[in-house]
């Protein structure tokens, strides 16, 4: 169990860069803050940028060795580091810049300890790379139990689609035994990764390449991996295996099946 933010081990140090992040976010919210274009109808704002800046500075001040790849400032450190952090500093911009207060802030060490904050619900979700646990406005540690009962699924419906016309998610939606088994939700966000964790989603599904490095995805598939779920991608393969896609995120592998049964013949 982690003591503070205040500790030395890495999942400590995810912790403190993920609440650095999630505060830089809170305060910015409901300003009117700049648009950084991406293209594509995509764009950063202003928090994006300066939570990014709070996280690395947390990194830097505690691992100044390790390389960090953030979504706004790119790679830092020697890309043949050893030990490399992943950031996300603003997951659901989109939501953010038009005041919807679901969002997450992610910081995970790749193939070690990981975070995801959320700002508004003050909750930091954090794994050491072996259990995983939830803090909530700074109280008691609590274990994350994956559980299947609320028969949520969180499908990712943003573009690009990489694997249609194979794959697509409206069309896991649009499957005859889904709306019988479970009920659609959509947030734009990968805080339902943590909430996969939680047990407050039965599941989490999205198309992609390999996402084991993505900034975005790394720290809720280590959170979901740490709290026991069945995660891969939507073809089936482990998360990171050569030519992977995708993820599906279960709570048990009862509910995974059931999913993969759906997108069979289609990934």
């Amino acid at each position: 169990m982690i003591d503070s933010y205040e500790g030395t081990d890495d999942a400590a140090v995810a912790i403190a860069g993920a609440q650095a992040g999630a505060d830089v976010v809170r305060n910015l919210y409901g300003r009117r803050l700049n648009r950084i274009d991406k293209g594509a109808g995509d764009f950063a704002t202003e928090a994006d940028v300066e939570a990014e800046k709070a996280i690395l500075g947390v990194i830097r001040a505690r691992r100044p060795d390790d390389a960090v790849l953030g979504e706004e400032g790119g790679l830092r450190g020697g890309a043949d580091a050893v030990r490399q952090w992943l950031v996300d500093p603003l997951c659901g911009t989109l939501n953010y810049a038009v005041g919807t207060m679901l969002v997450a802030v992610n910081v995970a060490l790749r193939d070690g300890a990981a975070a995801v904050a959320d700002p508004f619900g003050g909750e930091v979700f954090f794994t050491d790379g072996v259990t995983a646990r939830v803090r909530r406005d700074g109280a008691d540690d609590s274990s994350l139990t994956p559980s299947s009962a609320s028969r949520l699924v969180d499908v990712n419906l943003d573009p690009p689609f990489p694997s249609a016309p194979g794959f697509r998610a409206v069309d896991l939606l649009a499957h005859p035994d889904f709306a019988g088994r479970f009920r659609p939700r959509v947030v734009s966000t990968t805080l339902a990764l943590a909430w996969v964790a939680a047990g407050r989603r039965a599941a989490y599904v999205t198309d992609g390449g390999d996402l084991s490095r993505s900034v975005h995805f790394a720290a809720g598939i280590a959170l979901c991996r740490a709290a026991g779920c069945t995660v891969t991608g939507i073809d089936g393969a482990p998360i990171g295996a050569a030519g992977g896609r995708g993820l599906v995120a279960a709570a048990d592998a009862g509910t995974h099946a059931l999913l993969m049964s759906m997108t069979r013949g289609r990934g």
